[in-house]
């Protein structure tokens, strides 16, 4: 009996001495957005009619005959996922040229129609299945532009959506995200009109508040991306991967996360012939990711299957070297199991305490009391550590905090900054990454510092929050170096840009057309008229395979060339077309173009801008082209 009393008062003690948890603070992360953020980094794959055009932007006139891989192998793509340590992957299931890679019943402009399969196959089933197989979860990007459908821009259309987006969400399991392109009409096939349909604004036009309610229903557990920011997750603002610094996840009241996005490849979303030599290294890639998931978002990297249905061979090696160098920057954790005193624990309360900080579980969070909005915690590490980039976490399910913080080392004696405290009105943007402020933590934040350092005591300091802070994880990491990744070399095979300073020029404001091709990016041919041309006399003949264009990069669009056409001559008077078509998604990225085509002998190139965005004017800010220089 006296025992069971004295265990009594025991646990009564504990319960009047324990201290309640803090108020959730501000806008709340759903559980889907928690667990959503948790996977980091997951698959784009662009696949479809565009793979066999040479597009970015398929018109929508293209026959679903085009589609035909003949090596098409969903589990292979998956594994290699997978194994390079990716979360999921996101299937383009329709593009903005209509065309979809399911047997809907919404439109006819369909796989059916493909003789891939003998018009039986089914690409989002074979992607959904690998992905069940390989416990992989699976998501599909659907795009409201459709420039096939003659009913675009019309009340007619809404039915044909909202039919695939419940396709998509009955017929192929779980979907963890479904994504909306923010594309919002222009010219197109549209049934045969052949002409351009502008919706006014989107969400007015596809009523996503309807399309949001649709989705839960069917799926509630989908995170949505897009929907004019009635999902959870929006466009992180550039399509090279990075977001801005400071991160809040807060918009219009609501917690709204963003997630980064960028192509594996320069060339593009599609995969296009001769990219191997375009592939963005390991290093680079790592740059992406502590430029996203780094600042408290999600990265998609898009890898895209070639026209046998495979990846192409240099991409997943880079994907393969990124993965070990992700996998090598995480797997050691110099902070774990460090000893923590905080300046001050809520209620003195042990679930509160700094020991929080550094003992792996990212659900426990150092706290101090209501009302201190700027406390310190010291770590001592077991052993003096070697280290270069720092990571910390809020416990987010209690809303974001932090505004400022700043981290010091115990070097030669006496504590010294190494990562300073944000000050209000900074922002990183772009690939700013080496040494950086502490501003924001959210979901969690990376800073790699300038230097390696070498030190058994570390200071956090929280200088500046909008309620007190609730701090989950502290961890020392380091950065592997460039030669524990493979590296991905050029292919040798491949037409180089041909370059000469004996070239001449011609057409309008020929005086300009030098600054094309001079690999300067702040400087550009242009003229204030729409169509226009230029003429390049490379002097000698050469076979001639492509060419790239960058549009300008001042932060203008007006005068972007947005459509094209290439002309070739041997003589300078008889020319012939070799390409024309339309440089797609120059807003959200004003990237260099590829553009392919039959190689052919040719000493005069000419360049036809048809087409600009913003109003009349034409520009090249940099451009290449590409072949075979004549044998010496």
């Amino acid at each position: 009996m006296l025992r069971n009393f004295l265990l009594t008062l025991s646990c009564l003690g504990c319960t009047l001495s324990a201290a309640p948890a803090p108020e959730p603070y501000g806008p709340l992360p759903t559980e889907q957005q928690v667990k959503w953020l948790r996977m980091e980094w997951y698959a784009f794959v662009h696949f479809g009619l565009n793979t066999y055009t040479n597009r970015e932007w398929g018109y929508g006139d293209e026959s679903p005959k085009l589609f035909n891989p003949s090596d098409f192998d969903a589990e292979a793509i998956v594994r290699t996922f997978k194994g390079a340590g990716m979360s999921g992957m996101i299937y383009t299931a329709k593009h903005h040229d209509g065309f979809c890679t399911w047997p809907t019943v919404s439109t006819t402009h369909n796989i059916t129609l493909s003789p891939w399969e003998g018009g039986k196959g089914d690409v989002v089933r074979e992607f959904a299945n690998a992905c069940q197989k390989y416990d992989f979860p699976f998501g599909t990007y659907l795009s409201p532009w459709d420039r096939n459908c003659a009913e675009y821009g019309r009340a007619g259309y809404l039915d044909v959506y909202y039919k695939q987006i419940e396709e998509l969400l009955t017929q192929y399991g779980p979907i963890f995200e479904i994504w909306f392109d923010g594309a919002m009409g222009g010219d197109g096939f549209y049934g045969g009109a052949r002409e351009k349909r502008n919706i006014g604004q989107a969400d007015r036009y596809y009523n996503y508040e309807q399309v949001v309610k649709n989705i839960r229903k069917l799926q509630p557990d989908c995170i949505i991306w897009g929907a004019a920011k009635r999902g959870d997750v929006m466009w992180g603002g550039s399509e090279k991967g990075f977001v801005k610094y400071p991160l809040w996840n807060v918009q219009n009241n609501k917690w709204l996360s963003l997630e980064g996005d960028t192509p594996i490849n320069h060339r593009g979303w599609f995969w296009h012939p001769g990219q191997a030599g375009n592939v963005k290294s390991p290093e680079h890639l790592m740059d992406v990711y502590l430029a996203s998931v780094g600042r408290g978002a999600n990265l998609i990297l898009n890898l895209a299957p070639n026209r046998d249905g495979r990846l192409d061979a240099a991409d997943v090696a880079s994907l393969e070297a990124f993965g070990r160098m992700r996998s090598r920057l995480l797997e050691k954790d110099y902070a774990l199991g460090a000893e923590v005193t905080a300046s001050q624990v809520r209620g003195n309360d042990n679930r509160y305490d700094g020991s929080q900080l550094t003992d792996g579980d990212m659900e426990s969070y150092w706290c101090p009391e209501d009302g201190n909005t700027t406390p310190t915690a010291e770590i001592k590490l077991a052993a003096p550590a070697t280290f270069d980039v720092i990571r910390l976490r809020e416990q987010i399910r209690l809303g974001q905090r932090v505004e400022a913080f700043r981290v010091e080392a115990m070097m030669d004696g006496k504590w010294q900054t190494i990562v300073e405290a944000g000050q209000p009105g900074q922002v990183e943007s772009q690939f700013n990454l080496r040494g950086g402020k502490g501003h924001t933590i959210g979901n969690q934040v990376m800073r790699w510092l300038s230097q390696p350092v070498t030190t058994d005591r570390l200071r956090l300091s929280i200088t500046r929050a909008k309620a007190c802070p609730c701090i989950s994880e502290f961890s020392l990491l380091r950065m592997p170096s460039a030669e524990e990744a493979k590296q991905v070399t050029e292919d040798d095979s491949a037409d180089k840009p041909l370059v000469s300073k004996t070239w001449k020029f011609s057409g309008f404001a020929a005086e300009k057309a030098p600054l094309a091709f001079d690999g300067k990016t702040d400087t550009m041919w242009h003229i204030a008229r729409t169509p226009s041309h230029f003429v390049v006399d490379m002097q000698q003949t050469h076979t001639i395979s492509g060419f790239s264009y960058l549009p300008r990069q001042d932060g203008v669009t007006n005068g972007m060339t947005s459509r094209y056409r290439v002309e070739l001559s041997l003589d300078g008077k008889n020319w012939r077309v070799a390409a024309e078509g339309e440089f797609g998604n120059l807003r959200a990225n004003p990237v260099e173009q590829f553009v392919t085509f039959a190689p052919g002998k040719a000493r005069y190139f000419r360049f036809f801008s048809t087409a600009a965005l913003d109003g009349v004017g034409s520009s090249v800010a940099e451009m290449k082209i590409f072949g075979q220089a004549p044998a010496k």
